[in-house]
């Protein structure tokens, strides 16, 4: 039997941890190394044990954990989706994780993944876009504007060379509160625009990245041009897209797990044998990407556990080499580990089992 307890440290990262980590880092820097680390990762994908996200839906959102494993680590998300909670002063989406050890399920690493998700979400799409879009792009569409629309926009400007960026948002203010963030970033122009049209005319990527929880038809057969890249975000659960279904069947589509998508992308208004193909195929040179200039792309982005496995990964790491983050202690240490009701005999429980009594 141990004389003394055994610690079991987890690391844990707030949101302020985060920002510092990419403050110190750059973002330009912290969105490359999470794209390659995605990649990385993706690379190994027959390594994983893989299911869709389990997701509790009501009228207004949606909660959902997100797992992933492969042969040593274990990853989870829990994640929310509640368009209406900005008008309480609340995040539409809200997020942490972790990882853990699978040889003891010990949890290493806890961090909040709201800010992160963004970032992921935005490296993810360049991971995709580099085989599937043009290599000239410079002009990118971005319909939505809100919370995850500068990431969208300085992954691709940093990662891919676009250096206009057509914005467009229902509501003016979200396009607005875009520009004023990005106004310092010189070699990017931004073009407020007045309609969905005006924006992805002559487009040579168009992301879309709205929120509202319904069967929304943000792009058209008729607004799509030969040689686009299309970036579907936005559409993420069961009755919640954005592309006319004419959209996906002019385009070849790529999906990250396809048992996923099928439920919550843009392919659910299609039947179950339209034909798709996983993007790991194409990063592994399994399967073809973009195969002519004239083809249009289309990559439905669900978000998939893996690249949040991938994202705490990278933050695990980077915090390490900054010295960011606090030693929590998430798990007790015992010094019997068969003895789990001895540690309410510890000296330091006792203060709370006297003032319960009194």
């Amino acid at each position: 039997m141990n004389t003394s307890p055994t610690a079991l440290p987890t690391l844990f990262l707030s949101a302020q941890d985060v920002a510092t980590l990419v403050h110190r880092l750059g973002l330009p820097a912290a969105l490359d190394r999470l794209a390659d680390t995605i990649r990385a990762d993706y690379l190994r994908w027959p390594a994983f044990d893989k299911s869709a996200r389990v997701a509790s839906h009501s009228v207004d959102g949606v909660i959902e954990l997100m797992p992933i494993a492969d042969d040593t680590t274990y990853a989870f998300k829990y994640v929310n989706g509640h368009p209406r909670n900005t008008r309480s002063g609340l995040p539409t989406v809200m997020a942490f994780g972790v990882l853990a050890d699978v040889d003891t399920g010990v949890p290493v690493l806890l961090s909040e993944l709201t800010l992160t998700t963004a970032l992921r979400t935005a490296a993810m799409s360049v991971v995709a876009a580099r085989p599937l879009a043009r290599p000239d792009s410079r002009r990118m569409a971005l319909i939505g504007n809100g919370a995850q629309s500068e990431f969208q926009a300085l992954s691709f400007h940093h990662l891919m060379g676009i250096d206009e960026i057509r914005l467009y948002d229902t509501d003016a203010a979200a396009t607005r509160k875009l520009m004023a963030n990005l106004a310092g970033h010189t070699g990017l122009r931004l073009v407020p625009c007045d309609s969905i049209a005006q924006a992805v005319r002559g487009a040579d990527i168009v992301t879309t990245v709205t929120a509202d929880k319904t069967n929304a038809t943000i792009l058209t057969p008729d607004l799509i041009e030969p040689g686009m890249h299309i970036n579907g975000v936005g559409g993420d659960c069961p009755g919640k897209t954005e592309l006319h279904p004419d959209v996906l069947r002019r385009a070849s589509v790529f999906v990250e797990y396809e048992p996923q998508t099928r439920i919550e992308g843009d392919l659910q208004h299609l039947p179950a044998d339209f034909p798709v193909t996983e993007l790991w195929h194409v990063l592994a040179g399994n399967a073809p990407g973009r195969t002519g200039a004239a083809q249009v792309t289309l990559f439905d982005s669900v978000g998939f556990a893996l690249e949040d496995y991938s994202a705490l990964r990278f933050l695990r790491e980077a915090a390490g080499e900054l010295g960011l983050g606090q030693v929590l202690p998430l798990i007790p240490a015992l010094q019997d580990p068969k003895d789990l009701f001895g540690l309410l005999r510890r000296p330091e429980a006792r203060p709370v089992a006297l003032a319960l009594a009194a």
